[in-house]
């Protein structure tokens, strides 16, 4: 297929629903460099490319083909109406129209996430770009978000309403598309909150889902009009009561997360022996607690647990009655998995309409965050190093005595070579370490050439074991301490590509040693119709 970019921003598309023929000609010119103007630019920009960074991946320019346009009448369609009555679920304004400071969205590409890696590649001049130059960097193909945003509303959304976990992946296009489709959003901080309201998202559609919060902390929430908050000691309670008492708390109630990756009951949550009590001393200070949230762990394995805690919320609610209140909140947390998340809805969808059915008037969020996020970015990595059997220059007469020496060394399967990349734990692969993640690379690159994993996978016996390591000079920095590559094809300057590098990675990546973060680079590898609805929805 004829690969094509729209236009280096997404204002070639605003309006672009419209069906009148004049502006689909003038967007016909934008998308494709017929107007004079923009090809003057584009040229102007190609040389200052050319003059400060040699075809850096800080210097990526959009360059345009052919992909169909939407004629006008696909243009004329309109994209859903959601529960809050804007088109598209497009987020409302705040009270005073303050929080919006929008920032312009960067290129787009109409490709697929292989040709934006080759595009970005082709433009990278090895033997004379600027230092970082050809640093590591991530694809994210928003279609992919946008398709988990569907199969959610397909299999939940008629019940449950999504509130993005921002600290999983704080990335302002996934910001701007998830606030435009009308997503809420989880915040754990007031940095998180002031970065979603600058999108325009209405205060209402953020809950502060962290239970122990600084009291400034606190004031700023009261002060943005952030009303839902979760809670779950009495102390919370008393900084509520001071210093926002107009929130509307949800209490956090443990439950069993042992089949999560990541294990928050350790932290957060409850025990439902202090449910009652702490009801009670919100009762006491006058706090409104409009309904009990919990969280079965990041990346669930196991969805019967769902349906375990929503019975444990259940318990609560009826406590909550007891005592006075009326609950209006159940908020069922995160944990979903792209790869289980059909199944987590099956658990999830049922019991829900058990415990709470619709009659009784109860609102139903959850938390996701690597469901939408995991798998829409990738990465390339460039080998900058590597050393091990078959690649350095040792004297054989020295072979014998290194035996006797290396003879009591641990008999475990050894690493061949160990090849050396420009990003590591301590940059967006801190996944390994705080987020228990097995990564693994596929190959992008042979001597400077694309190839195809099938390809290289007919030559099982190249395959040898390698481990992969960080640029720092930490030994802790190892990315893969067994990983299988093509050690007698693969060389410094080839590049390594790794999936599912979307969520926990970049958001908690440091410049430890002065290495520079990996930047994003975005396409949307989708049809004309589809692309042009995601296009509208981030103008």
């Amino acid at each position: 297929m004829a690969t094509a970019i729209y236009s280096c921003y997404p204002g070639a598309v605003e309006n672009a629903y419209s069906a009148d023929s004049s502006f689909i000609q003038h967007y016909r010119k934008r998308s494709f460099g017929a107007n004079t103007a923009t090809a003057h630019h584009q040229q102007q920009q190609q040389e200052k490319e050319k003059e400060h960074g040699h075809g850096s991946i800080h210097a990526l320019s959009a360059t345009s083909a052919h992909r169909s346009v939407p004629s006008p009448a696909q243009l004329s369609i309109s994209p859903p109406v959601h529960s809050n009555g804007f088109l598209g679920g497009r987020s409302k304004r705040s009270h005073d129209g303050a929080h919006q400071h929008h920032q312009p969205i960067p290129a787009i590409h109409s490709l697929s996430v292989i040709d934006t890696f080759r595009k970005v590649l082709d433009g990278i001049d090895m033997d004379d770009c600027d230092a970082a130059g050809e640093n590591a960097f991530l694809v994210c193909d928003i279609k992919r978000v946008w398709d988990r945003y569907q199969l959610w509303q397909r299999e939940l959304g008629d019940r449950v309403e999504a509130f993005f976990a921002v600290k999983c992946n704080p990335d302002p296009v996934l910001i701007q598309l998830m606030a435009r489709l009308g997503l809420g959003f989880d915040c754990a901080s007031h940095q998180e909150i002031s970065s979603v309201l600058a999108h325009g998202v209405d205060p209402d559609k953020i809950i502060y889902a962290n239970p122990c919060k600084a009291a400034s902390f606190i004031r700023h929430a009261a002060k943005q009009n952030v009303q839902m908050m979760t809670f779950d000691n009495a102390d919370e309670l008393v900084k509520i009561k001071k210093y926002h008492p107009t929130a509307k708390m949800v209490l956090r109630i443990l439950t069993d997360d042992s089949g999560s990756l990541c294990k928050l009951g350790l932290k957060f949550g409850a025990p439902l022996g202090e449910v009652r009590p702490l009801l009670q001393k919100a009762k006491e200070l006058g706090v409104d607690v409009i309904g009990i949230s919990f969280h079965v762990g990041s990346g669930c394995t196991n969805p019967a647990l769902f349906g375990d805690a929503v019975e444990r919320a259940r318990w609560a609610f009826d406590i909550g009655a007891e005592l006075g209140f009326e609950f209006t909140l159940l908020d069922i947390g995160g944990g979903f998995g792209g790869d289980n998340f059909v199944q987590i809805a099956s658990v999830v969808r049922p019991v829900i309409e058990r415990l709470f059915p619709k009659d009784e008037g109860i609102r139903v969020i959850a938390e996701p965050g690597r469901y939408f996020v995991s798998e829409a970015f990738e990465m390339a990595t460039n080998i900058i190093a590597r050393r091990g059997k078959g690649t350095a220059i040792k004297d054989e007469e020295d072979d014998e005595e290194l035996e006797e020496l290396t003879a009591c060394d641990p008999d475990e399967e050894e690493a061949i070579v160990m090849y050396y990349i420009n990003d590591g734990v301590y940059g967006a692969f801190n996944c390994t370490m705080f987020d228990h993640q097995v990564v693994h690379p596929k190959v992008m690159t042979i001597d400077g050439q694309f190839v195809s994993q099938p390809a290289l996978a007919t030559d099982e016996a190249a395959y040898e074991p390698c481990s992969v390591w960080g640029p720092t000079c930490d030994s802790i920095d190892c990315v893969s301490k067994l990983s299988y590559l093509p050690t007698k094809q693969l060389r410094v300057g080839d590049w390594l590509r790794w999936e599912s590098m979307g969520a926990y990675t970049i958001c908690a990546a440091s410049q430890f040693n002065g290495f520079k973060q990996a930047k994003v680079v975005y396409c949307i590898d989708a049809d004309p119709y589809t692309e042009a609805q995601i296009r509208r929805l981030l103008n």
